[in-house]
């Protein structure tokens, strides 16, 4: 019980802490709404307490570094949407409540936070990984903060439980949307071959719209060599990027 009241008290202490940090500096600048001070601090409220408790508590440091980290979200919800701003107007929550009830929306959600570590590893390998694979294969360069950015906390009405959720949002589409830009260049580059299934390639077109552009699927490595030597001549200083690249 008292490592609970411990690990789960410090937690409330030092998210809001940091809260306090973030929006008093947002005020100022967008440090913390795009990479890389974005990922600094998004790490610092998530992954870093859980590391840090694992350490001193193992799994069950973990859970209670959640404990904390849930009550701090909704009791922001609260005080930001009630206290804060004082808000009255439509809500997005309760909306979706007249949607699909309160029960289904709300469990959600949950649903949907079990996917944050999944979230963080990718971003993980956005900063770790694929600079690795532009050095040793020239692939481009990308400004995260293209991507990696939050804004619809501007977004007049949208407070509280809605903000918070959108910005989740917000940043989690970006995050996708630069790990598909990023894939791209490493399908195009290895092997450019359509797949077998017709229904496959017709879906992959959303986030591979070079397909049409790869080696039919009964084609030969002929093709295949002849496609990669065009797009990617070994004397070239370019970068090489998926076809149809634009910076």
């Amino acid at each position: 019980m008292d490592n609970f009241l411990w690990i789960s008290g410090t937690t409330v202490i030092a998210l809001y802490g940091l809260i306090i940090v973030f929006n008093i500096v947002s005020r100022r600048s967008d440090l913390f709404c795009k990479a890389p001070g974005l990922d600094l601090a998004l790490f610092s409220m998530t992954l870093v307490p859980w590391v840090i408790n694992y350490i001193d508590d193992g799994w069950y440091g973990v859970a209670y570094t959640l404990v904390g980290q849930l009550f701090v979200l909704y009791s922001f919800n609260i005080i930001d949407e009630r206290i804060i701003h004082k808000y009255e107007g439509p809500k997005l929550h309760q909306t979706l409540n007249k949607i699909v009830g309160f029960t289904r929306n709300h469990l959600a959600l949950f649903i949907c936070l079990l996917a944050l570590p999944i979230f963080l590893s990718i971003r993980l390998g956005q900063i770790f990984i694929y600079p690795m694979l532009r050095w040793t294969l020239r692939f481009p360069k990308y400004q995260d903060a293209d991507w990696i950015n939050v804004s619809r906390h501007k977004f007049e009405g949208l407070v509280g439980h809605d903000m918070v959720w959108c910005l989740y949002c917000d940043w989690m589409t970006g995050l996708y949307a630069l790990a598909g830009e990023m894939l791209r260049n490493v399908e195009s580059f290895w092997c450019p071959i359509k797949f077998y299934e017709g229904k496959k390639c017709e879906n992959c077109k959303v986030d591979f719209p070079d397909i049409e552009k790869w080696v039919a699927a009964d084609g030969k490595m002929q093709d295949v060599e002849s496609l990669l030597l065009n797009k990617y001549p070994p004397d070239s200083d370019q970068d090489r990027t998926w076809f149809g690249y634009k910076k």
